[in-house]
């Protein structure tokens, strides 16, 4: 095959990825944003998310046809951006909330940090239905900001034991994240 055959060849591959793109987009869009919106409240932001879920499709367009379940795939990086989203909300209301108890006088809340509390309380009550020790080994990680081996030699247990049961509350963390949007969302 000479070189503008396969020039050729790549170009309509290209296209046909390109395509497939638009199609899935079109399919997933609306229900991903309608759920990423419920769970933040913010059209803006859940834009945003939406954006990055398919910026990454993109970047991984060569790999689609390898992808078993692209729905699935979809809205298991649509749960991890919600969460990424939600915890780094969570983060700044709680340096917010310093900054501002160290405020004279009262200040109004803004509908912003509204949200952001909102959002801690949501990730707070699915870390708190975490078993005892599952929920330690989380918040070991995610507040105190420890690693696997750190938390392993704290608690005693192996590297492996730490991986496993903060992979476990994670999935714990999505499914109730996804619980709570079903209520809005049936056809999820």
């Amino acid at each position: 095959m000479n070189d503008q055959a396969l020039h050729k060849n790549d170009h309509n591959e290209e296209h046909s990825l390109e395509l497939l793109f638009a199609d899935l987009f079109k399919k997933h869009e609306y229900r991903l944003h309608t759920l990423v919106l419920k769970l933040t409240r913010s059209n803006q932001y859940a834009r945003d998310i939406i954006q990055e879920v398919f910026l990454k499709l993109w970047e991984h367009r060569s790999q689609i046809h390898t992808i078993q379940n692209v729905e699935a795939w979809l809205y298991r990086l649509t749960e991890n951006k919600v969460i990424d989203f939600l915890r780094k909300a969570a983060a700044e209301s709680r340096l917010k909330e310093t900054i501002w108890k160290n405020q004279p006088g009262s200040l109004n809340e803004t509908e912003d940090n509204v949200v952001a509390r909102e959002y801690s309380q949501i990730i707070q009550k699915a870390v708190d239905q975490l078993p005892p020790q599952r929920k330690l080994i989380y918040q070991l990680n995610r507040e105190k900001g420890l690693n696997y081996q750190e938390i392993a030699d704290h608690l005693a247990i192996s590297k492996h034991t730490v991986k496993n049961q903060l992979s476990t509350a994670l999935q714990s963390i999505r499914l109730f994240l996804l619980r709570s949007a079903r209520f809005f969302l049936p056809f999820i």
